[in-house]
């Protein structure tokens, strides 16, 4: 025993100098941040920083095309240089020199975007509109893509996850955000310069996890003093937070004792459980913040000859995954978010009288339960449809257990943890996708998404940093449209008043959005838009229409209302397969909004509406769907949705909460 113990302290004293000596290599080594590798793209014409790690004291050799510089690492092991401007041009080779050797090549000089925002801007070409003709004839060898990999941090960060490099082409295309490669693909065959994107894109994220916490502290409201710092207190918070929130909702604590295996079946006793509506998000009806579990019942009853049909469970959409039972046997489920739910019933499952229909909904974040058309949701039976829609009862089975927190349950994760590696990296300009979720206080965003701007050109040190925009596209039902008021349209009048600020621009898409998903497949025509914007402010195309009709001023005379436009182009025009102008209402002191006629006469709009004899307010396609919107300037492109008033919104006073 005395040579084997002497044998294993050997042993450990061994792999503890092993380890010894490979973290002095590790420390001796030079490395680079994951934003620097091959197939990299670098901004032409700024000063080109490089930077990274080394050991202390470590000499440090950067090559680039005919340039060289040293430098050396400091005592904290950091180490920066800057190369002198390049003209476009590549494919180049980086090298870096210290103890050890890097090469990074067929490295270009170009222009750099940064392309964020949502799932808008994440979207895919692959998940395209005609996806497959694009991707075969996207190889573009001078377009070069960086996917952000996904991450949050309590902390600014100063280095990401791995993450590679692309060029363009049949095989690595269908990755790249799909906005981003039609306005790169736009800007490359009318420049000729090599274009690269660095996609740090989300689905689903708030404007405000976007955003620096310094640049948030100057907002009184955000209450940063209360935020966790870390993790477990973070985890702490959350269930607190959850806790509540279940207790005032069903009078009760999430399940605990394994009773939810029993849910499921017919005979199972509901009757003090609460309801939910559907098709309507949870959250909307007292479960604000809710990701997790909730069981949904609902008893249908059905004669001898129903039961005698053939049977299929049709439950429209659930976000995010469902099992769903018939009287207590499973009969399907799926886990896709937008994926219609349709189940066959074996027969003999239905029988005469009562029937049990339950399902199980897990949320893993953002909008949880049914939703979309209520028509969607019926038992079918033969030709006979029973609808399914309305109330259910319901029960919470537990909450999700999150980890990490999501990037939207506070502030700055995706800053600290996406941008912030970034910033030394010098960019062409930004563009931006994202305002979805922020509709429910589209009051707010109206200072929070300026605050992101600045922010960011701030970091940056570039006060004028080329900032363009896409407007929320047309999305929901139209039928759920109302003239009462809108908080899409608050949400897109929030982005309208940020174009006060200089060099930004907006893309209005309310006429390539679908009322039946949040995702239009038409990003060409996205990209297009916003390639538009940096071709005229950017790349000397002064004489480029970049944007649609844009509301000016109004003037009412006597029944009559007087709009002015500017961005007019070649002049207004009605939309193509349009006989007169829609999506124009007006109010009188009412302040009650009604259908108008509207008429084009030269360079404005002229907007009536029969009895209506003394208006004082105009709007524009102020719904939430504003599809039929059809004024466009006569180079096609439309114009974005406008009110005259200031009157009080649905989002006033709704404020950020974490």
């Amino acid at each position: 025993m005395k040579h084997l113990s002497q044998s294993l302290s050997m042993k450990t004293a061994l792999s503890a100098a092993l380890l010894s000596l490979a973290c002095a290599q590790a420390l001796a080594e030079v490395r680079l941040p994951q934003v620097f590798g091959e197939h990299m793209l670098l901004q032409r014409q700024q000063a080109i920083p490089v930077w990274g790690w080394a050991q202390p004291g470590e000499r440090v050799r950067v090559q680039l095309h005919r340039q060289s510089a040293t430098t050396t690492a400091n005592a904290q092991g950091r180490w920066q240089l800057r190369l002198q401007p390049e003209a476009a041009g590549g494919p180049y080779t980086l090298r870096v020199q210290g103890e050890n050797r890097i090469e990074f090549k067929d490295v270009l000089l170009g222009d750099l975007w940064l392309a964020s925002g949502q799932s808008n801007m994440e979207w895919s070409l692959a998940q395209s509109a005609n996806a497959e003709r694009e991707i075969a004839h996207s190889n573009l060898p001078k377009m070069r893509h960086l996917k952000i990999p996904k991450s949050v941090a309590f902390a600014p960060q100063d280095d990401l996850a791995p993450a590679q490099w692309k060029a363009a082409s049949a095989h690595n295309s269908g990755e790249f955000s799909a906005a981003a490669f039609f306005f790169a693909r736009k800007l490359l065959r009318e420049t000729g310069v090599p274009i690269g994107i660095v996609n740090a894109s989300w689905g689903g994220t708030n404007v405000e996890t976007w955003i620096s916490r310094s640049a948030l502290a100057t907002l009184p409201e955000m209450q940063l003093d209360a935020m966790p710092l870390d993790a477990p207190a973070a985890r702490l918070r959350y269930t607190q937070k959850m806790d509540a929130v279940v207790r005032a909702w069903q009078h009760s604590a999430v399940d605990e004792s394994g009773a939810a295996s029993q849910w499921k079946k017919a005979d199972y006793d509901d009757q003090h459980w609460v309801t939910l509506k559907a098709p309507q998000y949870w959250e909307e009806q007292g479960l604000p913040d809710f990701d997790g579990v909730v069981w949904y019942r609902r008893d249908v009853y059905l004669n001898d000859a129903q039961v005698a049909q053939s049977a299929v469970l049709e439950l429209g959409t659930v976000d995010d995954c469902d099992d769903s039972y018939v009287n207590g046997k499973r009969v399907g489920s799926i886990c896709q978010w937008d994926a219609p739910r349709r189940y066959a019933l074996p027969a003999g499952l239905l029988h005469p009288g009562r029937n049990v229909i339950a399902v199980r909904v897990t949320d893993n974040g953002g909008g949880g339960g049914f939703y979309g058309d209520a028509a969607a949701l019926k038992l079918r039976l033969g030709d006979e449809a029973l609808a399914l829609s309305g109330v259910w009862k319901a029960r919470v089975e537990s909450y999700l257990d999150k980890g990490d927190p999501p990037p939207n349950d506070l502030p700055s994760l995706l800053f600290n943890a996406m941008v912030n590696p970034l910033i030394g990296l010098p960019l062409k300009g930004v563009i931006w996708y994202q305002g979805e979720s922020n509709v429910p206080r589209a009051q707010q965003y109206a200072q929070t998404f300026p605050l992101l701007i600045q922010d960011w050109r701030t970091q940056w040190n570039r006060p004028k940093l080329p900032f363009y925009f896409v407007q929320l596209a047309s999305f929901l039902p139209l039928e759920k449209n109302r003239l009462m008021g809108s908080d899409w349209a608050e949400l897109r009048d929030a982005q309208s008043r940020t174009l006060k600020l200089p060099g930004t621009g907006m893309v209005v898409a309310t006429d390539i959005g679908d009322a039946q998903s949040i995702h239009p497949l038409n990003k060409q025509d996205v990209g297009l838009r916003l390639a538009l914007l940096a071709l005229k402010n950017d790349y000397g195309k002064k004489n480029l229409v970049a944007s649609g009709p844009v509301y000016r001023s109004m003037r009412v005379r006597g029944a009559q209302v007087e709009i002015v436009f500017s961005e007019v182009g070649r002049g207004l025009a009605i939309a193509k397969g349009a006989q007169a102008l829609q999506g124009f209402t007006l109010a009188d002191a009412s302040q009650q909004f009604l259908p108008a006629q509207a008429r084009i006469q030269g360079h404005k709009v002229i907007v009536s509406r029969p009895g209506m004899e003394h208006p004082v307010a105009v709007r524009f396609g102020w719904v939430d769907n504003p599809q039929q919107n059809n004024l466009v300037n006569r180079d096609g492109l439309p114009a974005s949705p406008f009110r005259s008033d200031d009157w009080p919104g649905l989002t006033d006073g709704v404020k950020y909460q974490f």
